[in-house]
């Protein structure tokens, strides 16, 4: 499998959109990359760009960016609301899937590298990625913004760790930039009812991380408090792994708290947005909504969204899709736009990328016009698994039904469980409805391979057996993954709401044929296998299975009869 990294440079551009498009277009030349998301901000003059792809692909393109905004960038006459320091102020790569978060520092101190030395803009390494403690913190990297540099330059404390130490025409230009490797962070701007940025800043001061200074008195105009190494001692915010500041953002006409979730393990966007709730509640302010800036992983939204549904004690055993509505609608994430979540978040749009036709995504028409078709995929196989499916939603429909019922409100929490266990099952059914397929299209290709030497032959031979093998193996795992929704569909009929009893019967007469037309397309498929040993124990089990398939569908259907 693929490595694949995410990188999200912060260039310092955020109102000429004739620059971004040239400084974005260096990214869809490189061949292995995907630009996902291009968010400008007039107010801040900043744009964050998304893309991501294999790591050497998405180095090239980051190098060449960096370069593009050098060019067209000047700092000498940048001003924006947001800290920076750079044309390209901050570049982070960050381990999407298959890769490490060790190998990914590697990249980027290459990357770091790389910059320094051919293009000659100061490298500052951060986070994973840095050489020295205190440059962990993007903020200790870009300490006295653009402003500073050219005294940080000139002082071997603070000297970046690649590129020139001299502030000279060229670094006067492009200022300097931070690389580094970092895990997924998500920045996100709560909307304030005040347009007032002192109190944006209170509010922020009372949830970010580092906190406030201590003042003599406990007084807003006090004598900040020092330790004994004259450093200010600070009063922590109530959020972890938290950075945060208030701004004024003048094209929305309100105040807001802006802030970075670090670790999103230990602070999750949807514990930051109440607690921002609750503290500008305190201060006499209301949060209206929240903004996302970037992307964010699909988990993100999932977690937000159980986590209100656990506190309406909603069930959590539905779609995704009306999971992230939840969390959409929660924290007010269109509150100043539309929020379309297929385009906020990486794991969509790395599958619109990689989209293929599937049978799951047709209409209930289209699939039956496709099954009759003269082809024969999909066929038994797909069909099983996808009443399967269908059997299991039916499960999911009466402990969602259950968990609703008014009067069972103390029960909630025992049928949510019981969907949840449902949508899985569902989602590994679906899955298999296309995976049956794919099977036997290995089997047709195998065929197709060249047979003229003594030599192709056996590789033939091998990969038709081999695909044989694994035709075997999805319609058995059909049948394990459609038993398991018995458990389902019997414990709604025993415990479920009982005007939907018959629905948890039809769920199990569902079941039963899924299991059975998945055990044809085992059998089907095992007569042409030769190792006859795998043959002989896989059709062992599945005997076992439908032997105790029949068993259980007349124990849930006897249930339901006599509810009935």
């Amino acid at each position: 499998m693929k490595k694949i990294i995410e990188c999200v440079p912060n260039f310092s551009e955020g109102r000429n959109m004739e620059i971004i498009q040239q400084i974005t277009a260096e990214i869809e030349k490189i061949k292995g990359v995907k630009l996902l998301d291009v968010d400008p901000g007039f107010t801040t003059n900043r744009t964050v760009v998304t893309f991501v792809g294999t790591p050497d692909e998405v180095c090239e393109a980051a190098f060449q960016c960096i370069k593009k905004a050098q060019e067209l960038i000047d700092m000498r006459v940048h001003k924006g609301d947001h800290p920076r320091f750079g044309a390209t102020d901050v570049c982070p790569l960050v381990p999407v899937s298959n890769i490490t978060m060790e190998e990914t520092v590697v990249y980027a101190r290459k990357l770091s590298e790389r910059v320094g030395k051919e293009l000659n803009i100061p490298v500052y390494c951060y986070e994973q990625a840095a050489y020295k403690e205190e440059y962990r913190s993007l903020a200790n990297c870009r300490k006295g913004e653009y402003e500073e540099l050219k005294d940080r330059l000139s002082n071997k404390e603070s000297q970046p760790n690649f590129g020139p130490t001299v502030f000279n025409e060229s670094v006067a230009k492009s200022g300097a930039t931070a690389i580094g490797a970092r895990d997924f962070l998500v920045a996100v701007n709560y909307n304030l009812n005040t347009t007032s940025t002192r109190r944006a800043n209170a509010i922020a001061f009372d949830v970010r991380e580092k906190g406030r200074p201590s003042r003599e008195g406990n007084s807003i105009v006090g004598k900040i408090k020092k330790d004994a190494d004259g450093n200010p001692i600070m009063i922590p915010g109530t959020l972890k792994a938290t950075k945060a500041i208030g701004w004024y953002i003048k094209e929305y006409g309100i105040a807001q708290v802006s802030m970075n979730l670090n670790n999103l393990s230990i602070t999750p966007l949807h514990i930051a947005f109440d607690e921002v709730c609750r503290c500008a509640h305190n201060r006499g302010i209301r949060v209206t909504g929240c903004e996302i800036v970037g992307l964010v992983p699909k988990k993100v939204l999932i977690n937000a969204g159980k986590y209100y549904l656990e506190k309406q004690k909603r069930s959590l055993g539905i779609p995704d899709e009306e999971i992230i509505k939840i969390a959409i609608k929660s924290m007010g994430l269109d509150d100043l736009k539309p929020f379309n979540y297929k385009e906020k978040i990486i794991e969509y749009l790395l599958e619109e990328e990689q989209k293929e036709e599937k049978l799951v995504d047709l209409s209930c028409v289209e699939f039956a016009n496709e099954t009759s078709k003269e082809s024969p995929a999909p066929g038994g196989g797909s069909i099983s698994a996808y009443i399967g499916a269908l059997g299991a939603s039916l499960g999911m429909m009466v402990a969602n039904l259950s968990a609703h019922k008014p009067g069972w409100d103390e029960q909630w929490e025992t049928f949510s469980d019981w969907a949840v266990k449902g949508e899985q099952l569902k989602k590994d059914l679906l899955f298999l409805v296309d995976e049956d397929t794919r099977s036997f299209n290995r089997i047709i290709d195998a065929f197709g391979l060249p047979k003229t030497t003594e030599e192709e032959k056996a590789i033939r031979k091998k990969a038709i057996q081999d695909a044989t093998k694994y035709a075997i193996e999805i319609p058995f795992k059909t049948m394990g993954k459609a038993f398991e929704v018995f458990e389902l569909c019997e414990a709604m009929a025993q415990i479920g709401n009982p005007t939907s009893v018959s629905d948890a019967g039809v769920g199990a007469l569902c079941i039963r044929a899924a299991v059975m037309g998945s055990y044809l397309n085992v059998k089907i498929n095992a007569s042409s296998l030769d190792d006859k040993a795998f043959v002989d124990e896989i059709i062992k089990k599945a005997d076992a299975i439908i032997k105790e398939t029949i068993k259980k569908e007349e124990e849930i259907l006897k249930i339901v009869l006599e509810k009935l």
